[in-house]
């Protein structure tokens, strides 16, 4: 299904950056030129001497904001999330950057009528072409507000659905980062994934688990990656340009996100050393969270300030698969212009994530935590070797890392835990 433009749409991301559903029109400042760098996502700039090459990086990040006139989900009608789907826009981004890293790789960097296939392939699978209810497996009806934990969660569940980013997706709860449970993971879910038995579809013929998968969760990847022949296994040409080279079939690219609870009404500042090391490593794929009544997407810091994507701006859904429409409708995957805000003002209900597209990375990103944790005792999350050394005698051991992790997961929402995102209002 098809969705046609609207006789509003704006052709430019710099027109529409600027409007905000909540409050109008507002005026962005530029970085200033000071001689305090900026980092975005792993990478430092200077503005005195690399104020082109810092804007053309926040540019190529992709910019998921409120869509308007797409399909209606199910039955309940709505056809925008306009006001109460910020937290998923910004679920889309850090989902969005781990891919960019995944296919095109950190140095890439987006021009205007880009024609890059795999950049394309990328950007289809988030279009608002089809609508589903993922949140109900969380307990959110549609409609309501998602926060930073239940993001996550509907992201992990996704995430077996793109056989061609083949991304394993850990939620680390209870601010713990359990190493083995991680490796486990990436390292047997391709066994798993090549050894899952057919189904049979109405119509009696074979289908894959992924294809049936598609049929239920289909709002962030469509059917994109469902033309032509399907593999076990992404191409090896799909791999991301910083692959090593290590075989696929010992590690599945990892996108690790931490909720966390970093105060109680307010955040507290002994953790904002700690945010900005996450934002400097370069796996960090950001930070989801927000101040009071809105979601952001955190990519970087300069000083005290957090540098974000805002998704509040309503945009009509546009069809990329039209090629009068595509290079339009391009653009508004992409804002010039990003907003800064004082760590102060962040709600302390955040999602921290990180990208590993190979197990040295992921060696390297628990070396650089431990080393943070080693000099600076207010870490936001600890690192584990394994899950014996982290829990206290008399917790059960015999359940598997997913069996536990879910359970935390549902005695936490039981219990209104901090891992839970109420704290934050539906605008």
């Amino acid at each position: 299904m098809h969705t046609v433009l609207t006789e509003n749409f704006l052709p430019c991301a710099a027109n529409v950056s600027t409007l905000t559903y909540e409050s109008g029109p507002h005026p962005h400042d530029d970085f200033p030129r000071t001689a305090e760098p900026v980092h975005i996502l792993g990478r430092m700039y200077s503005t005195l001497h690399e104020m082109e090459e810092l804007k053309d990086d926040i540019l190529s990040r992709i910019w998921f904001t409120y869509r308007k006139n797409f399909p209606s989900i199910g039955s309940s009608g709505l056809t925008t999330d306009t006001g109460w789907g910020c937290m998923l826009r910004c679920g889309q981004m850090i989902l969005a950057q781990a891919l960019v890293l995944r296919h095109l790789g950190r140095d890439w960097r987006w021009r205007q009528g880009c024609h890059n296939e795999k950049y394309m392939k990328l950007l289809r699978m988030f279009q608002d072409k089809k609508a589903s209810s993922m949140g109900e497996s969380e307990g959110k009806a549609v409609g309501n507000w998602f926060g930073p934990n239940t993001i996550a969660q509907v992201l992990k569940r996704i995430a077996g659905y793109d056989e061609w980013s083949n991304l394993a997706i850990h939620v680390a709860l209870d601010n713990s980062v359990i190493e083995d449970d991680i490796r486990d993971a990436c390292r047997s879910c391709q066994s798993k994934q090549q050894s899952s038995s057919a189904a049979v579809n109405g119509d009696g013929c074979e289908v894959s688990g992924s294809a049936m998968g598609e049929q239920r969760f289909s709002r962030f990847v469509n059917d994109a990656w469902t033309q032509g022949q399907r593999s076990e296994s992404p191409p090896r040409g799909d791999q991301s340009e910083g692959d090593t080279g290590q075989n696929r079939g010992q590690w599945k690219p990892l996108l690790l996100i931490v909720p966390l609870r970093l105060g109680l009404t307010d955040i507290n500042p002994i953790y904002f050393k700690a945010l900005k090391n996450c934002l400097s490593l370069s796996q960090s794929v950001g930070i989801i969270g927000g101040k009071p009544n809105h979601a952001h997407w955190f990519i970087g810091f300069v000083g005290d300030e957090l540098v974000y994507l805002d998704p509040h701006t309503t945009q009509p859904a546009g069809d990329l698969d039209d090629p009068y429409e595509r290079v339009a409708v391009d653009e508004t995957y992409h804002c010039p212009f990003p907003g800064r805000m004082r760590m102060t003002r962040l709600d302390p209900s955040v999602a921290v994530g990180f990208y590993c597209d190979t197990e040295k990375e992921f060696d390297s990103l628990c070396k650089s935590l431990r080393a943070f944790g080693k000099s600076n005792k207010n870490t936001m999350f600890e690192v584990y070797k394994d899950r014996t050394a982290h829990f206290p005698f008399g917790y059960s051991t015999s359940l598997t890392a997913q069996q536990s992790s879910g359970l935390d997961a549902m005695a936490a929402e039981a219990a209104g835990s901090s891992v839970d995102e109420e704290e934050f209002e539906i605008i």
